[in-house]
C-alpha cells in the first residue's frame, strides 16, 4: 500500500504501525510515533492498523546541546 511516512511516499506491506516500524528498520529503537497527526504510544502500535493513503511521523530523539 502507498503511505506517507515523514513526508516523503512510501509503498510499504505492513499491516500495522508496529509492523511498519520492522520493515522500515527501527526495531528497537526509541521512537515516537503519530498516524494521521495522532500521537499513537509504544502500547497501542501493534494493534494500530495502517490503511492506504494514511500519513505516519516517526521522531527519534536526538543528541546535542
Amino acid at each position: 500500500m502507498n503511505i506517507i511516512v515523514n513526508g516523503e511516499a512510501q509503498h510499504v506491506l505492513a499491516p500495522t504501525l508496529d509492523a511498519l516500524l520492522l520493515e522500515l528498520g527501527y526495531e528497537g529503537a526509541i521512537v515516537a510515533t503519530a498516524l494521521n497527526r495522532d500521537f499513537v504510544p509504544r502500547e497501542a502500535r501493534a494493534d494500530t492498523p495502517i490503511a492506504e493513503g494514511d500519513a505516519v511521523e516517526i521522531i527519534a530523539p536526538m543528541k546535542g546541546g
